[in-house]
């Protein structure tokens, strides 16, 4: 065999050579993925706490970020107005919305659409030098592929073919082929534009379309999730474990946000309602009256009930949890099982030696003696809500998703990304989780609780082994070592029923404050195998305060954070509506985005959203594909075949087929 060929068995060679069953298609094969490294990189998106607010996620989908924009401005600035640009932008963007609107506010349609599909056209063949011809075919629907691959194919400089592309956009036009061929070209920008995306978690909860939002990632054309706590909560949901399924539904009242929960993947709230409605009939519950936008839309009798489900679904989450806690001893999470704290006679509780009065103290349902169990009608509410939580078809699809498409870290590139925290001890350590004797640190405590994770959703034949996957899933949503929390404790408890604001506190893991540290950074990036030198960590979880001068790159560039406040909630706080970070060929960008108004006025009046970028990173020379993750898998899918053609050569394997 050649000196550098890969250690490939003859097994392995039959099986490619299934695939590959002559001398010809290894040598084609080799000829075109070697092509391949020479490309450019593609433009890879990096989207952070998208937290259900669909409509700007999905406009940042359809522009790219505001690369988009940035490539009109760049082609068409000495050709176009700014406001022809922008209308431009938004026909990309929007294009079976904004082409009925244009072509009804023109003099001259067939001219408009003449000059749009050109100009649509020399857009795209831009964007295609980072693509195989190839791969450009595989994003385009079969009816319009040929007509589509001749316009982006000129020829240029070929006099004889300039009649034959012109015929075809007079053709196109005089056909009524227009908004679809309008259509089909402002969606290959927009997927020509972006190669990958990457989800740096939190796609659920605050916002009202977070099924949405997945229902547009499961139609990407690449896409990867590191898994945020609110997504985990929600996986918990899904596998079955009542903790997690009670924590959603606690979140979701608090919110008043149930669209996701209920029209989303079709939960049914009646049991709890109707438990709630007779438990606490006579308790105006105000403590738990929720959290609703100005512009809301529910009448007194609504928020009254929303209250009282809240407290209802509250007090079964902290029994549910206390049994979690009880379960599971090695979380070293006792100072969590407040319900045993509570003297009920006198309504007040003891935390830390200081004795707190409740806010409230009708618990009809707490047996002070027993205080974690629950009544026969609590565990018949979970029953049903369980049921109606692995029987949403939808729900089922989205997690399994998320599972196959998903992590809790990635190593991309030389980069390291995460939604949360590798826990750490105030002396900078690696903070120790011990099981059975033996500790888990830094990475090897993120990959077991990521498999323990899957474990609680496709285990099928051991209870046992489900059960301890599950509680990981809800470990992972607010234990203090959790790599996706970060914090001390989640004050859930204290939040609902103590006045004294000091008890709310939710202290950060160390880590929050080391992360800013060179030293530290380095220190995580090694830990992961990565080299410190080159790569930075890309981070979320936390929203970055803006409004008060704090920046996003922090550790003299070595970490990344993108959480600027994409969800409308968290705007006020960081004074922005989020970061992106683009990665193309020659840098490294972070992107500062304003508040999403509505799809609506993003058509109507063009409003994108406006965008500050910097550059953090210049790269020495352009990248290609052969320097990325992906090039050095298509590397040794060549070494590989060059091992196959040897085979063939030395007939060690004969041809299945002859080309």
């Amino acid at each position: 065999m050649p000196k550098n060929a890969p250690d490939v068995t003859q097994k392995y060679l039959n099986l490619l050579a299934e695939k590959y069953p002559s001398i010809q298609a290894a040598s084609t094969a080799i000829i075109n993925l070697t092509a391949l490294l020479q490309l450019p990189k593609g433009t890879e998106h990096f989207l952070s706490d998208v937290h259900g607010e669909h409509e700007a996620f999905e406009h940042v989908i359809r522009n790219g970020a505001g690369s988009i924009w940035r490539k009109i401005d760049a082609m068409f600035g000495d050709a176009m107005t700014k406001p022809e640009r922008r209308n431009l932008a938004t026909l990309i963007y929007y294009p079976e919305l904004k082409a009925p609107m244009m072509l009804r506010c023109v003099a001259d349609k067939d001219e408009w659409s003449r000059l749009t599909l050109i100009r649509l056209v020399k857009f795209c063949r831009s964007l295609t030098a980072k693509y195989r011809r190839e791969t450009v075919r595989g994003f385009l629907h079969s009816h319009v592929a040929d007509t589509i691959e001749e316009l982006l194919y000129d020829q240029q400089g070929v006099e004889s073919k300039t009649a034959y592309y012109q015929s075809q956009i007079d053709t196109i036009v005089s056909t009524g082929s227009t908004l679809t061929f309008i259509t089909t070209l402002a969606e290959l920008i927009q997927r020509l534009a972006v190669a990958k995306l990457h989800i740096i978690g939190d796609i659920y909860d605050r916002g009202p379309g977070a099924h949405t939002i997945l229902d547009l990632l499961m139609q990407y054309h690449q896409v990867d999730i590191q898994w945020g706590n609110h997504d985990i909560l929600w996986m918990g949901a899904a596998a079955g474990s009542e903790a997690c399924i009670a924590n959603v539904i606690r979140f979701s009242l608090r919110y008043g946000n149930m669209e996701t929960l209920e029209n989303g993947y079709g939960i049914s709230m009646l049991p709890l309602a109707s438990f709630a409605l007779e438990t606490y009939m006579d308790d105006p519950c105000e403590l738990f009256a929720p959290k609703l936008p100005k512009e809301h839309s529910f009448t007194s009798q609504e928020i009254r009930l929303l209250a009282q489900m809240q407290k209802a679904i509250t007090i079964i989450q902290f029994k549910l949890e206390s049994q979690v806690i009880k379960r599971r001893p090695h979380y070293l999470m006792n100072d969590r099982l407040l319900l045993d704290q509570v003297d009920y006679e006198r309504g007040s509780i003891r935390l830390d030696g200081v004795d707190y009065p409740l806010l409230d103290h009708l618990f009809p349902t707490i047996d002070p003696a027993n205080p974690d169990v629950l009544t026969p009608e609590e565990q018949s509410v979970m029953d049903k809500l369980l049921q109606s939580f692995v029987n949403s078809r939808k729900l089922q699809q989205h997690t399994r998703f998320l599972f196959a498409n998903g992590s809790l870290y990635l190593v991309h590139d030389g980069n390291l990304l995460y939604h949360g925290c590798v826990a750490m001890n105030e002396d900078g350590q690696f903070r120790a989780f011990n099981v059975d004797g033996e500790s888990f640190t830094g990475r090897a405590f993120l990959d077991r609780v990521d498999r323990l994770a899957r474990q609680g959703y496709f285990a099928i034949d051991n209870p046992a082994q489900k059960q301890y996957g599950m509680d990981v899933m809800w470990f992972l949503w607010c234990a203090p070592q959790s790599p996706l929390f970060g914090k001390e404790k989640m004050a859930t408890f204290e939040r609902c029923f103590i006045a004294d604001k000091a008890t709310h506190a939710e202290k950060r893991n160390p880590y929050y404050a080391l992360r800013d540290t060179e030293d530290s950074a380095r220190k995580i990036l090694a830990e992961f195998g990565l080299d410190p030198d080159r790569g930075c960590i890309i981070n979320g979880h936390v929203p970055v305060k803006v409004g008060k001068g704090e920046r996003p790159i922090k550790a003299n560039g070595k970490l990344i954070v993108i959480d600027g406040g994409f969800s409308r909630a968290y705007q006020k706080e960081t004074g922005i509506a989020g970061y992106t970070l683009i990665a193309n060929s020659r840098y490294l960008l972070l992107a500062a985005h304003q508040p999403f108004e509505s799809t609506h006025k993003a058509v109507s009046e063009e409003l994108d959203i406006d965008t500050e970028t910097e550059v953090i990173h210049t790269y020495p020379r352009r990248m290609l594909i052969g320097d990325t993750d992906r090039g050095r898998e298509i590397q040794e899918q060549i070494d590989e075949l060059h091992a196959l053609l040897h085979a063939y050569r030395e007939g060690l394997i004969k041809e299945h087929r002859l080309d």
